[in-house]
């Protein structure tokens, strides 16, 4: 499996909100970077950030991906329906390491502003 394999089967666990292959996906130790957030590390972390949101539905829809050596960026739109049906729609760039088929290191880049307008 590639590194773009690993990181597009993530991608789609994430949208049919597979938690188990999510956390298989993930290196115990991964660092999670959604920027401009505060970071967090390990797996367990990286999992409940993740669902804290407590989205009814994702879809991560990728716009382009490209790979070099362990680096894998992402160009997506990540769409979420919240509890009350309400949606939310953000452009991100996204960074991957992946090391022996899982990721290590993730870093999610977005406007800050845009998520607040969409959440208030």
């Amino acid at each position: 499996m590639s590194n773009t394999d690993v990181v597009m089967a993530f991608i789609n666990a994430v949208n049919d909100m597979n938690w188990k292959t999510v956390g298989e996906l993930f290196a115990d130790d991964i660092f999670y970077h959604n920027i401009p957030m505060d970071p967090v590390n390990g797996k367990e972390a990286a999992l409940g950030f993740l669902t804290s949101m407590n989205a009814e539905s994702i879809h991560w829809e990728m716009i382009a991906i490209a790979e070099n050596g362990s680096d894998v960026l992402t160009e997506r739109v990540d769409n979420f329906v919240l509890p009350g049906d309400k949606k939310l729609s953000l452009p991100v760039m996204g960074t991957f390491v992946v090391e022996d088929g899982k990721i290590t290191k993730w870093r999610d880049y977005f406007c800050m502003n845009q998520f607040m307008a969409q959440m208030a």
